[in-house]
């Protein structure tokens, strides 16, 4: 037992424990909805496309939150305008939007090399730097994460499925999905100082992924997506202690992992029913 309490006896492990433990909630209860509505692609660029705001942050001197709140803003805007401008495909738009991001957000780290380090930490998390502050943040993130997906639950769940006809229920496709994109936005912006931009992908997609193939209705997949985001959280954080190896890249790590090990004992579960039901029927 004291193996496994070891690593959370400083203040600081405590605290990167508490952080995990409210990013896996914020990207358990928002991450659910993303792979229901097939918005990884726009989630990942998301999580790409607020690099050159927090470069930009970094070198001005203001809050970096601000600025990755800004690039977000940008990318989503940006998606919208270029879809609707040009008529091509929301995947294109969303393509183009987040190459073009990244890559201003590398032109303008490679040009200030006196903050590189730092932008350094906002790119792949600092799990063990959080502080109450950051801690306050993310609370407020999954509470607000909660709220909105339970108020907003009905109409989410019609445009998961059908987006005509969550028109002709008058739940206002448009709406639903804006506040969910800003959702996607919201979790990116108030998780990179502990995941990372380029590491908080795999929180918000791998646990709800995991999730739905073992339950079906949508409460039960966000609880089994919480308790697979909470694993990978807690094994990820005794990887990096007893193996030394980075605490954001171990959780992100995980729950890629946890569900590819779902994913294969579902896989070995169908054979074994197939091969039951035809030995029955011989």
């Amino acid at each position: 037992m004291d193996f496994l309490l070891e690593p959370f006896a400083a203040g600081f492990t405590q605290r990167a424990l508490i952080a995990g433990v409210l990013v896996a909630i914020t990207c358990s209860t928002v991450g659910v909805w993303v792979v229901l509505r097939s918005l990884a692609f726009m989630g990942d660029a998301l999580a790409h496309g607020v690099i050159p705001g927090i470069a930009i942050a970094a070198l001005v001197g203001f809050d970096p939150s601000i600025g990755a709140a800004l690039a977000a803003l940008v990318t989503v805007g940006g998606v919208s305008w270029v879809t609707n401008r040009s008529g091509l495909p929301e995947d294109t738009s969303t393509g183009l939007l987040f190459v073009g991001m990244l890559s201003l957000g590398i032109l303008i780290i490679s040009r200030s090399g006196s903050f590189a380090v730092d932008v350094t930490g906002f790119l792949f998390g600092d799990v063990l730097g959080v502080t109450s502050d950051d801690l306050l943040v993310q609370g407020v993130a999954a509470v607000v994460a909660i709220l909105v997906s339970v108020v907003g639950y009905r109409a989410f769940l019609t445009l998961s499925f059908d987006e005509d006809k969550a028109a002709l229920l008058g739940l206002r496709p448009r709406l639903a999905r804006a506040v969910l994109l800003g959702l996607v936005g919201m979790t990116v912006v108030t998780s990179f100082r502990t995941v990372g931009t380029l590491l908080i992908f795999g929180m918000l997609v791998a646990p709800p992924a995991a999730a739905t193939l073992v339950a079906r209705r949508i409460p039960v997949i966000m609880a089994v997506s919480l308790g697979f985001g909470i694993t990978a959280v807690v094994i990820g954080l005794e990887l990096s202690y007893h193996l030394d190896l980075a605490g954001a890249a171990s959780m992100s790590a995980t729950s890629v992992a946890l569900f590819f090990i779902v994913l294969a004992w579902r896989t070995v579960r169908e054979a074994w029913r197939t091969r039951r039901v035809a030995a029955a029927s011989a």
